[in-house]
């Protein structure tokens, strides 16, 4: 790569002279095309091959000598045509990112958006876009940005605006600790008795409701001059400056003479409201398919659970009361009223219970956020997680195994730096409304449960970005989504999260006006209507609140059932693919597995056969899903076997009753027999996990035999009771 600075300017694919001088042309273009640099070459070391992709030369592809390479001035020429960028400031074009040692340096997509923001701002642009998936880094982006156009003098003083005060802190003790001194918090303590702000520093944080005032504070973005800051950045632009009438949008229209660059994974677009419209066509954009498809992004599956009375719907009988004795009005209850005009207790214990079914069937330590339709509803779901009988013994270890986390809940929000602090266990599971929809970096996040009602897609992508980010350190390679409300299906994006496309409507003239009110019995309108007030200024004060104090039917004893549960998953291509569980099951193990015989053979051979479950539970393989869609209590082997190979299936029991009946403990003695029975009956009970791990001994009933170290020493020490163990698990899948 040839590079003035950080500006990537030419590409060359050497071969040695075996091949012809055009040899690596093909894959040169490729790797350029994604890289977006104008000039590619092919060598042998004999000749070049060059090639134009600027359209800025009289052909697009000439042989030259070793001696007619262009000259860096000719190709830096060449660029400058290419970009608009003749008579720009070339120092700022050139102008290097922050170099830190031992620090991180940005990935090609994060330089080409620093680049593509910085030269439009060499372009005189004043109003910019960036679109990038979460999880790719926008913060850094945002800082070099700043720091390029700070250290130039371009932007002598910049103003970051964001929407979570944990974003804000989070920015200043990691992206932006280069600008040390001369950055500050834009707070009430900056502002003294006189109304007058500190304008010492060059580089203010700050959050846009704590600058914006309220009914009892004026606000502070007022006591800079109009034209103090020469650049705005604005995280998660989509959260309100695009409406015409946010009240954040008076920030922007106040320093209206400042370079203003919006940030967002998800920019709004309805025919209403516009981030295109206010900043323009984006001047860079990375979707999420294109960061999985790079490996910066964890690619998803998703599990949809639909439930009977969610795709039927439910009726009172006639004269049916609520819980309070409230005559319940006669119609069909939908989804759509659920958890919002009528409460289904039974409802919240399924759900709770396929949650915590799928985390004890992969791991039950996996962060996970429950997405609720409300703050009661988040309050309901966390009773529900905690008296499901298998969370029992976590909720005792700990009592933050499941914590509601929503901002009118002091004990929750004080958890959430625990919750994305990779390092901390707990919380695992936190129940939510709205405050974790956006900004939490929760980057070891592997499960996303969807139960509630999304009508936004913009909404919908920022939910899923919390699971986004890529953890292999932390064994998590990918995510997954338990979707109870068909959102997967309903926001389905063509494009796969490709670039935004506007749809607003441009009212005559170009100018701004307020949206037009919605016909009331044009659903589509109303929705869309919906959507935008889902966005109000108000609630992103870290604090929510719920939406009226009508009366909501609670209605105990009306029975949920799982219907239908599949398994949904994207190909490279973006296409959405829906199987059954088992089918999906069967595919994935016959990809692993091409025959009966192969895995029969890599079962037995196995010392651990966890080790096997736990890699098609790594491929999406739910067995613990699985298994209850089956009768009886199956074995992994047997659930694998019948499944992929059609074979038929013992449960537990009778595999254990046939290693009973062979007397393989005979050997062992009285005392040994003794405790290879009560681990055989364990295994009975609950499964797999009970066997070949000596800590399996510190639970019941082996507390009433003996410590482990004396039920060990039974079997004449370690390795003598692991071959007893090993015995055991052959007897167990030996034809009966």
């Amino acid at each position: 790569m040839l590079c003035d600075a950080d500006l990537p300017i030419a590409l060359i694919e050497a071969k040695d002279n075996s091949h012809s001088v055009g040899a690596g042309m093909q894959q040169a273009i490729a790797y350029a095309e994604t890289l977006d640099v104008p000039f590619v070459f092919s060598s042998n070391g004999d000749g070049f091959l060059f090639h134009d992709r600027t359209g800025t030369l009289p052909v697009i592809e000439q042989a030259l000598t070793l001696d007619e390479f262009p000259t860096p001035d000719t190709l830096w020429a060449h660029y400058k045509t290419w970009r608009g960028l003749d008579g720009a400031d070339e120092e700022l074009i050139t102008s290097p990112n922050h170099v830190e040692a031992g620090g991180k340096e940005a990935r090609y997509y994060q330089q080409l958006a620093i680049n593509r923001a910085v030269e439009a701002v060499a372009r005189d642009q004043k109003r910019l876009l960036l679109v990038m998936a979460t999880g790719t880094g926008k913060t850094y982006t945002a800082f070099n940005i700043i720091w390029r156009l700070w250290k130039n003098k371009t932007a002598k003083r910049a103003l970051f605006l964001a929407d979570r005060n944990i974003l804000v802190d989070q920015t200043i003790q990691n992206d932006f600790r280069p600008f040390g001194g001369v950055m500050k918090k834009l707070n009430r303590g900056l502002v003294d008795e006189h109304s007058r702000v500190d304008t010492s520093y060059e580089i203010y944080l700050g959050l846009y409701q704590a600058i914006m005032g309220t009914e009892d504070k004026e606000p502070i973005y007022d006591k800079f001059p109009k034209d103090f800051f020469d650049l705005i950045v604005i995280d998660e632009c989509h959260r309100g400056s695009a409406a015409e009438d946010s009240a954040w949008r008076e920030v922007l229209d106040y320093f209206d003479s400042a370079i203003q660059l919006g940030m967002t994974a998800t920019p709004k677009e309805t025919k209403y409201v516009s981030n295109i419209h206010y900043f323009g066509e984006p001047v860079y954009t990375y979707s999420l398919k294109q960061g999985i498809e790079d490996g910066f992004l964890a690619p998803y599956k998703v599990a949809r659970v639909d439930l009977d009375h969610d795709l039927l719907g439910w009726r009172p009988e006639e004269g049916q009361v609520d819980d309070a004795g409230e005559l319940i009005e006669d119609r069909i209850y939908n989804p759509k009223d659920f958890d919002r005009d009528i409460v289904f207790p039974q409802r919240d214990k399924l759900v709770a219970e396929r949650i915590s079914s799928f985390l004890h069937g992969t791991d039950p330590m996996n962060k996970t956020i429950v997405f609720c339709q409300s703050i009661d509803h988040a309050e309901r779901m966390r009773q529900a997680l905690v008296n499901v009988p298998e969370n029992a013994s976590l909720v005792q270890a700990d009592h933050r195994y499941v914590m509601r986390i929503t901002g009118d809940n002091d004990e929750g929000k004080a958890q959430l730096d625990n919750f994305i602090d990779p390092k901390r266990a707990y919380p695992v599971i936190a129940t939510t409304s709205k405050l974790m929809t956006t900004g939490v970096d929760a980057q070891t996040c592997h499960v996303i449960a969807l139960d509630q009602r999304i009508r936004s897609l913009t909404e919908f992508k920022q939910i899923i970005g919390r699971g986004t980010r890529l953890r292999p350190d932390y064994g998590k390679y990918f995510f997954t989504i338990l979707d109870f409300r068909k959102a997967t299906e309903l926001f389905a994006d063509p494009d796969w999260d490709g670039p935004p496309i506007q749809v607003y409507e441009v009212p005559e003239g170009g100018g701004d006006v307020a949206p037009p009110e919605p016909t009331l019995d044009d659903e589509s309108i109303t929705d869309e209507i919906d959507n935008i007030l889902e966005d109000p200024d108000h609630i992103y004060d870290d604090a929510e609140t719920d939406e009226d104090d009508r009366h909501v039917y609670i209605v105990s004893g009306v029975k949920f059932t799982v219907v239908a549960e599949r398994v949904q998953y994207y190909d490279r291509d973006g296409k959405l693919i829906t199987e059954s569980l088992k089918d999906y099951t069967r595919r994935t193990v016959q990809e692993e597995f091409a025959t009966l015989d192969e895995f029969l053979k890599r079962w037995k051979a196995s010392d651990r056969k966890q080790a096997i479950v736990d890699e098609l539970q790594e491929r999406g393989v739910l067995l613990e899903a699985l298994a209850d869609s089956t009768d009886g209590d199956l074995d992994p082997f047997d659930l694998i076997c019948h499944v992929a190979f059609d074979q038929p299936a013992l449960t537990r029991q009778e595999r254990a009753e046939n290693v009973r009946k062979r007397d393989v403990f005979t050997k062992y003695g009285d005392q040994g027999r003794e405790v290879l029975a009560a681990l055989l009956e364990k295994y009975a009970d609950q499964g797999l996990s009970s066997l070949g791990e000596i800590e399996v001994l510190k639970l019941d009933p082996f507390p009433e035999l003996g410590t482990p170290i004396e039920l060990v020493r039974r079997f004449g020490g370690r390795d003598q009771y692991l071959t007893a163990v090993r015995e055991i698990d052959t007897a167990l899948y030996e034809p009966a």
